[in-house]
């Protein structure tokens, strides 16, 4: 499938660079399966527009400060570092700025006294860094890192205190994501309140969103782009809560692209969902078969974008790109610190 079929033009303006205040004041826009209208909703809204014994699914991984600045050994050249994958205890992969001149064996010294050396590089063009020092590297990376904001805000401004809260759901838990997973970004106690309050339950699943997920699709077509792993673990409990609810009639409903992608990693082809431990790089496209998930919350995506591709075969692609025209027309916030959708096949 051609890969500008999922292009589609947004102005500037309409990207977001500040999250709105309180979180759950977002607009949401409610997207359901062909024919129906488009209706301009609120995050608020949310628990109105679903069902008791429907289970909504937040993403518990937390946001590492996984940005490094620094320099080789022995050089003046500044690199940069965005870590975007554990390997073990002291090794992560990371996508390097100015790549090209860091040589294998290399140490590369960056702020607070961490030091790396490159190890190997490896297929997706990252550079495996094995940190050094006695430290675990989340102490290290607590005094040298920043939080790694998209692409799209970092351009057009810096990183400051309110993102170390704002790049941060109420859900955040596990250590070890690059960026957030943004759907659940919206959540507020007082929202959880009113959700429990109508009877839907709620699960966590765990998946480690890595900065493959801002990586641009290069190919023409979908069958040549290769997408990036990241690892993820649903428990043997909350399988079975899921699957319970469903034999009891209700919905899942993943909070985000992360979530849905790992549920459908673990789903069986009699649409149960598996406990699983392991690495994911499911790449969902029009035409896939969904197993896990009856529905996605989810914020507004690049063009493109693997993520605009992952919408697409949910609803279809005439439907979202209908959708995408009318958050635009409609002046909806766009990407990671943006406005919601539901979408309810």
């Amino acid at each position: 499938m051609r890969v500008d079929l999922f292009d589609f033009e947004l102005p500037q303006e309409r990207i977001a660079l500040r999250p709105v205040r309180p979180r759950d004041a977002a607009r949401m826009l409610l997207v359901r399966g062909s024919g129906a209208a488009f209706d301009d909703r609120g995050v608020r809204d949310l628990p109105g527009l679903l069902e008791p014994g429907d289970v909504l699914v937040f993403n518990d991984t937390r946001v590492i400060p996984a940005q490094l600045e620094g320099r080789r050994a022995g050089g003046e050249a500044k690199i940069g570092a965005t870590l975007h994958k554990r390997i073990d205890l002291r090794r992560w992969q990371a996508f390097v700025r100015n790549a090209k001149r860091v040589k294998i064996g290399d140490q590369l010294i960056f702020g607070g006294g961490v030091t790396a050396i490159a190890e190997q590089r490896l297929p997706d063009g990252s550079i495996q860094l094995f940190f050094e020092g006695d430290e675990p590297v989340e102490v290290l990376l607590d005094r040298a890192g920043t939080i790694p904001l998209p692409p799209y805000i970092a351009q057009k401004r810096g990183v400051d205190e309110r993102d170390l809260a704002d790049y941060q759901t109420m859900f955040a838990k596990e250590d070890g994501a690059v960026a957030a997973p943004t759907a659940s970004l919206h959540f507020t106690p007082e929202l959880i309140e009113a959700i429990d309050a109508r009877g839907i339950k709620r699960e966590t699943l765990t998946l480690h969103v890595g900065a493959g997920t801002f990586l641009p699709v290069k190919a023409d077509d979908t069958d040549d782009h290769a997408m990036h792993s990241e690892f993820g673990r649903i428990t043997a409990e909350t399988a079975e809560r899921l699957n319970a609810a469903r034999r009891a009639g209700g919905r899942i409903i993943a909070v985000g692209t992360t979530a849905l992608r790992l549920l459908e990693s673990a789903a069986r082809d009699d649409r149960t969902i598996a406990p699983f431990a392991g690495d994911t790089d499911i790449f969902i496209t029009p035409g896939y078969s969904f197993k896990g998930v009856d529905g996605l919350m989810t914020n507004f995506h690049l063009p493109k974008s693997t993520l605009m591709m992952l919408v697409s075969a949910l609803m279809g692609r005439d439907r979202m790109m209908a959708a995408y025209q009318h958050a635009i027309d409609n002046e909806y916030r766009f990407y990671s610190y943006g406005d919601s959708s539901l979408l309810l096949p």
